[in-house]
Parts: structure tokens; sequence; C-alpha cells
């Protein structure tokens, strides 16, 4: 369903009344598009503290150059990983005090910090502060502007991320924190396709967001695998038609899924995105057995089982990628979706457990996508008020789009992305909400 209040305030009368009567002024995010494929205008590099990370060949390879002369640069990245203490904190403002105001509209600011000392708590504090920085900064810059911090210690092995951020791909991730862990990065032989080569197995691929999903990887260059329940397999095939790929019917909740799932791709997998969820809302006072149950068997029991038995398997291949998909209901909850939130969480906490061991048992990362309010058929049956309380309580003031999904899940599945680990990110303009 259209967004009929965000195309209102494109207007020049909707400019106007709502900005008398103090309303929220969503602006048109700048998507990845063929013919847009990265940000109008130039990169500003800033430095607070002492700088010990060299960021010149990495910043020169986003695709953005030097400001130009019009002073709107389109990102800046701030790099603050050098600050140990509350006196460096005073460069992080004398460094984008004066320029953030500049910051071209759908623009990026990305600040880098580092990873906290536990034997240092003056440093420790001081980076813990750029984190209340920049997710306030998210909620007041405006204009489709997004702010993002990342720790980091090695540059090289964040390429993938800053690429990432500094994109119209990230159009609808704000407020983030991603850690970066030190990893030699792999360079895809192809840049525009780096997933070729590759198979990806989406869950509950036959339409919204896993659609998207399946899509996104597609046109990577993987060879996709949609998989969706035996009812749905019409949609199923005709996804895997338009893409390329073959469809998978089969009950994900099923005992067998993950052994049926490895039989199915004998040669292995690369990426494995766990998409396929349900909801059965209802207040917990009036919410049955019968209502709970499905949606932990689906949204959290089968990921796990599924999982386990892929890894056992060996179906998984070295340098492989496990993207499942958290929500911000199991990070901040949500009234009438107790059933809802609690597997979401747990799919919080299956990523932050199992991802040291994947990795190092098995060469695999694993990380989460927690989507806010996206545009679905799904969102579109909500209440008119509800949704639209759901599209403004954000920092964008608008619902994301399935492919805002699917662009993170994408990064997340890349092969320069290995040093991205146990990492949960909101895709949800920065939900007003939770953390």
């Amino acid at each position: 369903m259209a967004d009929r209040y965000l195309s209102f305030t494109g207007t020049a009368s909707g400019r106007f009344l709502t900005r008398r009567l103090g309303l929220p002024q969503p602006a048109a995010l700048r998507r990845w598009s063929p013919g847009a494929p990265g940000l109008d205008g130039g990169l500003l590099h800033l430095t607070a503290g002492t700088p010990d990370l060299d960021l010149a060949p990495v910043l020169a390879r986003t695709g953005l150059g030097t400001d130009d002369a019009t002073g709107r640069p389109a990102a800046v990245v701030l790099d603050a990983a050098g600050i140990r203490d509350v006196e460096g904190l005073a460069e992080v403002h004398a460094a984008l005090h004066p320029v953030v105001r500049s910051v071209a509209a759908s623009g990026r600011i990305v600040v880098l910090g580092a990873p906290l000392d536990p034997a240092d708590h003056h440093q420790a504090a001081a980076q813990q502060a750029l984190e209340g920085f920049v997710r306030s900064l998210g909620k007041e810059i405006g204009r489709g502007r997004t702010v993002n911090l990342v720790r980091l210690t090695d540059a090289p092995a964040a390429e993938s991320t800053l690429r990432f951020l500094l994109s119209p791909r990230s159009a609808y991730v704000s407020g983030q924190v991603i850690e970066v862990g030190a990893h030699q990065p792999v360079a895809p032989e192809d840049g525009d396709r780096p997933l070729a080569g590759r198979t990806a197995l989406v869950t509950g691929a036959a339409r919204g967001i896993g659609e998207a999903v399946a899509e996104t990887l597609a046109r990577n260059g993987a060879r996709v695998v949609v998989l969706d329940v035996p009812r749905a397999e019409q949609d199923a095939r005709r996804v895997a038609e338009r893409l390329g790929g073959t469809a998978l019917p089969l009950d994900i909740t099923a005992a067998d899924a993950g052994a049926r799932i490895a039989d199915a791709l004998p040669d292995g997998l690369d990426v494995l995105v766990h998409n396929a969820g349900i909801t059965r809302d209802r207040r917990l006072v009036n919410m049955p057995a019968e209502r709970w149950g499905p949606v932990l068997e689906v949204n959290l029991a089968s990921v796990l089982r599924t999982t386990d038995a892929l890894l056992a398997a060996g179906a998984l291949r070295p340098g492989g990628r496990i993207v499942a998909t958290a929500s911000i209901a199991g990070i901040a909850g949500n009234a009438g979706q107790t059933n809802y939130g609690a597997s979401k969480a747990g799919v919080i906490g299956l990523v932050r457990s199992l991802a040291p061991r994947a990795l190092a048992e098995h060469g695999v990362t694993v990380n989460a996508v927690a989507p806010g309010f996206i545009e679905t058929r799904m969102t579109a049956a909500v209440p008119l008020l509800i949704r639209e309380a759901g599209r403004r309580m954000n920092s964008l003031a608008q619902g994301g789009l399935p492919v805002d999904v699917a662009e993170t899940t994408a990064w997340l599945a890349h092969p320069a992305s290995g040093a991205v680990n146990g990492q949960v990110v909101r895709v949800c303009g920065q939900s007003l909400l939770g953390a």
C-alpha cells in the first residue's frame, strides 16, 4: 500500500502544512538502482583523537571522491577510533559540528570507533559515549540522512561494511552499532556479482521479504533455492523461474527438514537465509497454546533444528554465511506479540551464541537482520492508525521496503563480510522504540 502521507509531504503545500503543524516530514529515500548505484557527491574524511587506521585505500574504493566544490558532501566518515578519554570527545564535536548541516539529503555519516578496552575504563567510557552520540544524532539529523557507528581494529576487514553503509543500499539502516573483527577479506572475482558461483537458500521466499531477498541475492550472482511450504509451491516456482533458480517445497518445521535440504543440495550451500516466519497476535491473557506453539515452532525451533542439521552434515561450505531474521519486536517487545517477540529474541540469542563457534569450527559466519515496520501485504492489512504509527515512529518517519532487508542480508552474505559475525542489525529506520 502506497504511503500517501510521504507523497503529500513531498509537495510544496504538504511541506508548508506539515511544517506549520509540527508534523513529521519524511524525505524520499535514495535507494540503489542499476542507473544510480552510488550516492551523488563526495566523501569528507575527518579525524578525532590520534588516528591509527589506514583508511585512505579503503575509502578510495567506496566510489566516492573527495568533497566537491558545492561543499555538500554525500558522506562523512569520522575516524574516532583513537579517542581514549572524555577530553577526546570534544574533538568529535569539533569535527562534526561545522559540517553536519551541510551533508546532502539521503547522505551518510559513519563514525568509526574502537572495541571497548576492558583494561582501560576511561577508553571504554569514551568509546561507549560514541554510541549514545551516534544514536542521538541519527534521531535529529533528518532529510533522509543516516548515522551509524562501526567499531573496528582493521580497516581492510571493514571494507564491505563501509561500502554498504556509504551507499544507497543502506537507506533504511540508521542508528546502528556494528562490530567488525579482524579477518582477511575475500575479494570476489566480479565486484558487480560477488555471489557468482555460490548457492543461496532462502526460506519463506515465495513472497514478501523472502522474495526480495532471493531476488537481491540472485542479482548478486547467486544460484538461489526458493524454499516455502508446499501450499505455496506455485508461487515459489514462479519466483525461482524468474530468478533462474530452483524451488524447494518443504515445511521447514518438519523434523527432517535439514536432512532434506542437504539431500537437495549435494554440492553444498554457501548462504542460508532463515526468513520464514508467522504471526498469531493476541494479548497473553487471550492467547491459547494453539496460537503460541506454531509461532515458536516456525520462527525459532525450526531455525535451531535446521541450522544444527546443516552444520553437522557439513552442508555449509567454508566461507559460508547464515543470516537469520529477527525483529525489533524481539528487542523492544510489542503488545499482543509475546509469542512473536519471544521467538525473535530467541533468534538473537542463537546468533550471539553460535557465531563464534560456527566461525571457528566451520568457517561460517552467523548474523541477523531485525526488521522494523516494512511495507508488505501483511502490514497493509494493519488498521490505518496503527499502520501510520508504525510508519512514523522512526527517525526516517516512514516504513521500509522489503528491498531494504534484502540489501542488508546481501551485505552480510558478501564474501568480503567475513569479519562481520554475531551481529544483529536493525533495518528499521532507527525505530524510536528499543535500543
